[in-house]
């Protein structure tokens, strides 16, 4: 062990042993920790990092963007003007997806049933 790291270790026992961190926020509850299992450990700080300031990698960032299309979606009627477009930009999202090797199992809104009437119509 190094020696920043015991002089850390004695300093969190000291201030245990003083009651000084009963009060802090959170006390007594059990830790949320992100899952990062899928993320190399040589990579997880700098993921870790990224994720704290606000980036997430490309895959995330689709997956987020979809979620957002898929709600907008369920707020419009599909004769507004906006409907058609986003619903085309939530399809290639779907489709970079499944390319990518992830599950679009999220996207269970609306548009998917109008996509797949179009899809029925067309063929």
């Amino acid at each position: 062990m190094w020696l920043i790291d015991q002089l850390v270790e004695q300093h969190i026992r000291e201030a245990q042993a003083a009651g000084e961190l009963d009060q802090l926020p959170g006390a007594g509850k059990p830790l949320i920790l992100d899952d990062d299992s899928h993320v190399p450990p040589e990579l997880r700080a700098s993921y870790r990092l990224l994720k704290n300031s606000g980036y997430l990698p490309p895959e995330l960032e689709m997956k987020r963007e979809a979620v957002e299309l898929d709600a907008l979606l369920q707020s419009l009627e599909p004769d507004d003007q906006r409907y058609q477009p986003n619903l085309k930009r939530l399809t290639l999202l779907e489709m970079k997806l499944k390319q990518a090797g992830l599950s679009t199992g999220f996207l269970d809104g609306e548009y998917r049933h109008h996509v797949k009437q179009r899809f029925a119509e067309n063929n």
